[in-house]
């Protein structure tokens, strides 16, 4: 498997998965309804482990271009894949959000509230303040970014390039991404990665939805460069103490 399409297999796991757990507790009539943050964000710790472990070995699975972008910065990454590596991204999240709304039409249809449907698919804001919300979102994946380089490691061969966070293992990535879902993405939702975000974003705009409520692209800015500020930051800093 090429590094391109385990990208977008990992990304469009990571998305069914993630956006699945979310589907399953703010839709109507799922067994799993209203079961809560604690929920949620085991979801989608277990969704990030299950993505490492499948992208892993073939691209690095770093499933996220806020990763590729910041290895590329400190040196552990070549800047002519990371083009690529967040088209794939892209492309596995907007599939991956498709699968999601496929597998839970019945239940998106039996719903009433718009916003709870959108938020299968993309983050908002819990108070609409834009430069705190940008700051939620550059701090998350400062901490992710910077806990990932502390503990990754680069080896590029003359076939593939793998790098990332399949070095390690996929369960120290799960818990890190557990644990800041728990503590810090109370405010925003924690998107920490600009293809989960905009990717399903792009997708709740395109797929019939009832009551559908708006897609927020005044919104949809944060939580694409607010990551992708923090984790340059994390490789800037990472770069400086080395």
């Amino acid at each position: 498997m090429t590094p391109f399409i385990s990208e977008i297999i990992g990304t469009a796991i990571l998305i069914l998965l993630g956006g699945g757990v979310v589907a399953n507790v703010v839709l109507n009539k799922t067994i799993g309804n209203n079961s809560g943050w604690i929920v949620i964000t085991t979801g989608w710790a277990l969704a990030v482990y299950v993505a490492v472990v499948i992208a892993g070995p073939y691209s690095g699975a770093h499933i996220n271009p806020a990763v590729s972008l910041a290895l590329a910065v400190a040196g552990k990454f070549p800047w002519e894949e990371v083009p690529l590596y967040i088209l794939a991204q892209f492309l596995g999240a907007m599939l991956g959000a498709f699968l999601v709304w496929l597998m839970y039409k019945n239940h998106f249809d039996v719903t009433d509230d718009g916003n709870a449907k959108k938020a299968v698919f993309c983050t908002a804001p819990a108070i609409r303040h834009t430069v705190s919300n940008f700051l939620s979102e550059a701090l998350g994946t400062f901490v992710l970014i910077l806990t990932i380089l502390y503990f990754t490691d680069a080896t590029i061969t003359d076939t593939q390039t793998v790098v990332g966070l399949g070095s390690v293992g996929a369960l120290p990535v799960a818990f890190l991404v557990w644990s800041i879902g728990l503590s810090l993405g109370g405010t925003t939702g924690y998107a920490i990665n600009p293809a989960r975000d905009l990717g399903p974003r792009i997708v709740h705009a395109l797929v019939p939805i009832k009551n559908k409520a708006s897609n927020d692209w005044g919104y949809a800015w944060v939580p694409v460069l607010g990551p992708i500020v923090g984790a340059i930051l994390a490789a800037l800093l990472m770069l400086a103490l080395s």
